[in-house]
């Protein structure tokens, strides 16, 4: 994660009843983080991942296993799928999964009647072998062998005795036909607020055009916390979202650069006196490409296989440009774009959370937190009025940066999980 400034990895207090994780490193890498997102369901069904795939294994090596100690060798093959395993009993588990095809292959450890997945390997070379760490309780499993441009392969089922608390230690997979109906639903959320957005930058526009700058600055920051709540869009956006909201470059060389343009550089003129006829290009440009984007917006199609990775990437990014004020030029409104970073978190998870209940363990945990940053932020509004982020003292700048730190990487199974995946 990016260095959130001072405090930044500090430990906090969790939300009530909750016990105390801060300071982690959030990793959105899909081989990691299922076995981190489903970690808690499987302990409790008596077998967990604790390591899976390339996020946590030493490179593939070439041919045959390497021979770790106390590793089964699985062969992964069209005709030997998962051919190697047998007799296993409950505890820790290191598979050396050698691919004997000629084709790359993922291979996911599953539970053969639900699908669920407990550890996978994406991108397997052929020729190539890597470990895949599980620990494993009471139940079935199978490996399942996809190769590139083939039928998924579904190997022999191996049966371990002991105690198991239920069905369901894994996540089942999301595939691409589940993220279609909350991609469509998103979609006709951010055409609402794109029309909302093309009303508020008109009356930004008509206060630059009358001269009045003191009615242009009120106006200006509801129009752009509408746009910087529709994070989850900004891929489909294209060059308009350069065009509307492009960072733009450090504030020392703002004056100078030619290029700028959208809501920061009408914020800069705003904020460091600038008159209403140098602003009125800046302000009719950036009315000209948010109505480009309205009329565009029907044609367009969000990708379903961006959504979990989107959820993760709003707060991610707040966290790298918000709270270090790199996008801070003259409106010191850090903080509320920050609310409004996540606002447009919330609303991409509420659409995800039919999806997420029945995957994600720990997704109470993960609203607790937003919860708590939600309260955090809002301490810092007054009435409209929001506090600059370098006017914050230690104690606030602590608990926000744990706060939204710790949201981030609660946010990154929700990537992991929501990445659509192959199941035949």
């Amino acid at each position: 994660m990016t260095d959130l400034g001072p405090g930044a990895g500090q430990e906090s207090a969790e939300p009530e009843g909750e016990s105390g994780i801060a300071g982690r490193t959030a990793r959105p890498v899909r081989a990691r983080w299922i076995g981190a997102a489903v970690a808690v369901a499987v302990v409790a069904a008596g077998g967990a991942v604790y390591a899976v795939g390339s996020g946590d294994s030493p490179p593939p090596t070439k041919g045959p296993a390497p021979g770790a100690k106390g590793a089964t060798n699985v062969e992964v093959s069209a005709g030997a799928c998962g051919s190697g395993w047998g007799g296993a009993t409950p505890g820790p588990h290191v598979f050396a999964l050698h691919n004997a095809s000629a084709t790359a292959t993922e291979i996911d450890l599953t539970d053969p009647a639900t699908g669920a997945v407990y550890g996978e390997i994406e991108g397997l070379a052929p020729g190539t072998t890597r470990e895949m760490r599980v620990v494993l309780g009471g139940g079935s499993y199978a490996f399942k062998c996809l190769p590139d441009d083939a039928d998924a392969v579904t190997g022999p089922t191996v049966k371990i005795a002991g105690p198991s608390a239920g069905a369901g230690p894994a996540a089942v997979p999301v595939t691409q036909h589940d993220l279609i109906p909350p991609t469509l639903a998103y979609q006709g959320w951010i055409g609402d607020r794109i029309t909302e957005l093309a009303q508020k930058t008109d009356e930004l526009k008509r206060a630059v055009d009358d001269g009045d700058l003191a009615a242009a600055q009120a106006a200006w920051l509801p129009a752009h916390l509408v746009y910087e709540r529709m994070g989850a869009a900004y891929g489909t956006f294209g060059e308009a979202d350069a065009a509307i909201n492009g960072a733009g470059p450090g504030l020392s060389a703002a004056a100078s650069d030619h290029g700028f343009e959208g809501f920061h550089r009408v914020e800069y003129g705003l904020w460091h006196q600038e008159s209403a006829a140098s602003l009125r290009g800046p302000a009719d440009r950036l009315a000209q490409a948010v109505h480009a984007l309205h009329d565009s917006w029907p044609q367009a199609r969000m990708d379903p296989a961006q959504m979990g990775l989107r959820a993760h990437e709003i707060l991610e990014a707040t966290a790298q440009s918000e709270l270090t004020g790199r996008t801070d030029y003259g409106s010191g409104s850090n903080l509320a774009t920050a609310r409004a970073n996540l606002d447009g978190t919330r609303q991409l998870l509420a659409l995800l959370r039919p999806l997420l209940a029945t995957r994600y363990p720990d997704l109470p945990r993960l609203e607790a937190w937003l919860d708590r940053t939600q309260h955090t932020l809002d301490r810092f509004d007054s009435g409209g009025h929001w506090t600059p982020l370098d006017r914050l003292n230690h104690p606030d700048r602590q608990r926000l940066n744990s706060d939204i730190g710790q949201a981030v990487e609660l946010l990154a199974p929700v990537a992991a999980i929501c990445d659509a995946r192959r199941t035949a």
